[in-house]
């Protein structure tokens, strides 16, 4: 990973997320079912797209309750080194932004991602707004994933931007200039942060700007950005995959960042696969956040499941039952189900993750890799997995540097002896005190 140095404003760095984890970490499986409240952290998606809207109004917008990890930090980075006043405060867990009404004077500036999908692909199409050349780069495994539906997009929208390499892959170059908008057809197949980072940029384009979204039914990660650009004082336009925006400034606001569905899915699944109660406060049926759908999973399951308004609560059964889901819309909690499936009655299919293959890792064939090293047997298709129930033998689980694998599976550890998780540290992407956290549970 590249050197990190402070940002002035910025009062952490990559590293001060980062507690000392040992290069694997054995887990310790509960001796009884817990009883426990969790607050989880602020959501990676929502406060990444808090801090690009923000830089984008006009005037002072905090950010309360908002995630500090390594994704974030990226952003933040990034947003300061194009000389956005970014003033973050970990301490009182809030981040103050001035916005420059989208106005990017910073000109020759090379950003470095991480391995941060987000922080990637939103980007881009706020940088088309700026005066350029910008370079956008990362980690390995960021060349590896795919962007090239973001820059057809970008490109039908009149913006400036081209590969600095290989075609479809970072580094990319924004030449920068201006966005004069128009019609644009963009595939989400792959991810729907390509339709996100669009539309976050889009009220600075020179007239309408309008995006044909092709590849999924449904879009609930589009539907938080949505919300937020509302929130913001932007309207947005929809209708059967079809986002307008007219041209428009965000006004700058107060903002309070909802703890995050896919981190709290950990310890649903916790209590669901021990038998027993963990409550979320801070995230219920208003939340905007697709991962939230992993309670019906749960619930069909045959745990008990009560939401209101705020707040979440799970209570594992005696024993599992397996279920047949399409989890496309919601698949980031794709591993975390895979982790405790194999405690069912039954088996668990599921279906239409195909995406996830591009992800931080290929995650349907690093699922299966890992699982079958644990005994468990699974069957694969490009697009699905089949896991039966069976014992699952020990065994230190690889990680392939996801911090979703490490901390699925550290949930597994939770009900069997032996399961260790190699690579802990890979947590700090966006859950630097997840293990921590899950020793509460005891």
């Amino acid at each position: 990973m590249n050197p990190v140095t402070g940002v002035p404003g910025v009062d952490f760095t990559v590293e001060d997320v980062r507690p000392t984890f040992p290069e694997e970490l054995e887990v310790t499986p509960l001796e009884g079912p817990p009883d426990a409240t969790i607050r989880v952290p602020g959501s990676k998606s929502v406060t990444n797209r808090a801090l690009i809207l923000a830089a984008l109004a006009d005037g002072h917008t905090k950010i309360t309750n908002p995630l500090f990890a390594d994704d974030s930090y990226w952003l933040m980075h990034a947003l300061v080194r194009l000389g956005i006043d970014v003033s973050a405060d970990s301490g009182r867990a809030e981040i103050n932004v001035n916005g420059q009404c989208g106005v990017i004077d910073a000109s020759g500036v090379d950003l470095f991602v991480g391995n941060a999908g987000t922080v990637a692909r939103f980007l881009p199409p706020a940088l088309a707004l700026g005066r350029g050349p910008y370079t956008v780069d990362g980690v390995p495994r960021m060349r590896e994933r795919p962007v090239a539906d973001l820059v057809d997009a970008m490109k039908q929208l009149g913006a400036a931007v081209e590969y600095a390499g290989e075609y479809g892959r970072f580094p990319l170059i924004v030449i920068g200039g201006g966005i004069p908008g128009g019609e644009a057809r963009v595939s989400g197949s792959k991810s729907s942060q390509f339709i996100s980072g669009l539309l976050m940029a889009s009220p600075y384009a020179g007239r309408r700007a309008t995006l044909l979204a092709e590849g999924r039914k449904v879009w609930p990660y589009v539907g938080i950005t949505v919300s937020m650009m509302r929130a913001f004082g932007v309207e947005v336009e929809q209708s059967n995959g079809r986002y307008s925006v007219d041209p428009a400034v965000y006004t700058a606001r107060n903002f309070e960042v909802e703890p995050d569905a896919s981190g709290a899915s950990y310890f649903m699944a916790a209590a669901a696969v021990t038998g027993g109660r963990v409550r979320i406060p801070g995230l219920g049926s208003t939340s905007t956040q697709g991962d939230l759908r992993f309670v019906g999973v749960l619930h069909d399951m045959g745990c008990r499941v009560e939401m209101s308004s705020d707040s979440v609560e799970v209570e594992g059964p005696d024993r599992l039952r397996g279920v047949e889901v399409d989890m496309n819309a919601f698949s980031d909690t794709m591993i975390t189900l895979s982790a405790i499936a194999p405690f069912a009655t039954s088996p668990t299919t599921i279906k239409n993750v195909a995406h996830t293959r591009l992800q931080e890792s290929d995650r349907l064939s690093a699922v299966a890799t890992e699982l079958s090293r644990l005994g468990v047997e699974i069957r694969t298709s490009p697009s699905s997995i089949h896991i039966i129930p069976g014992i699952v033998r020990p065994g230190v689980v690889r990680t392939y540097g996801d911090h979703r694998m490490a901390m699925a599976f550290a949930v597994t550890g939770l009900a069997t002896p032996g399961v260790g998780i190699g690579d802990p540290g890979c947590v700090t992407k966006t859950f630097p005190g997840y293990f921590g956290l899950l020793e509460s549970l005891r």
